[in-house]
């Protein structure tokens, strides 16, 4: 078999394109996630706040926290994750804060996204890009 410079143009174009499938697999899962917690309805921006750290040197321990005063739900996802839930978690009306701390893994560099449902039926949306060196999920 003989290689030419169209046919190793045409065999990268081909790996490029399969590499990019799982990503957008990926995304897709993550926004279907999105779409059964809201039901489909708009997010507003602000009123709640999404803590992570920039550059995580481990993927294995990212610490997050989300503040979301007013909220009954909150939903976090990684975006890039096979599996992306993190965390849902609700609040009772004996809740003294509606705040969620914890530390989640991430198998590289990705948006880590939280929605949080307001008392009110409203729907709040935070998002950060975490720089992962080291991937916790196998990478």
């Amino acid at each position: 078999m003989e290689f030419t410079r169209r046919g190793a143009m045409a065999l990268g174009a081909g790996l490029a394109a399969a590499l990019m499938l799982p990503a957008q697999a990926l995304r897709a899962a993550a926004d279907d996630k999105i779409a059964e917690f809201t039901g489909g309805a708009a997010m507003g921006e602000g009123g709640i706040t999404l803590t992570t750290p920039e550059i995580a040197e481990n993927g294995n321990t990212v610490p997050i926290e989300v503040n979301a005063p007013g909220a009954v739900e909150i939903l976090v996802l990684a975006s890039a994750n096979p599996t992306p839930d993190v965390a849902r978690v609700s609040f009772g009306p004996l809740a003294g804060a509606q705040r969620l701390s914890t530390r989640i893994r991430l198998g590289g560099t990705q948006d880590v996204i939280a929605i949080a449902k307001m008392a009110d039926g409203s729907f709040q949306r935070a998002a950060n890009t975490v720089k992962v060196t080291i991937g916790g999920c196998g990478g």
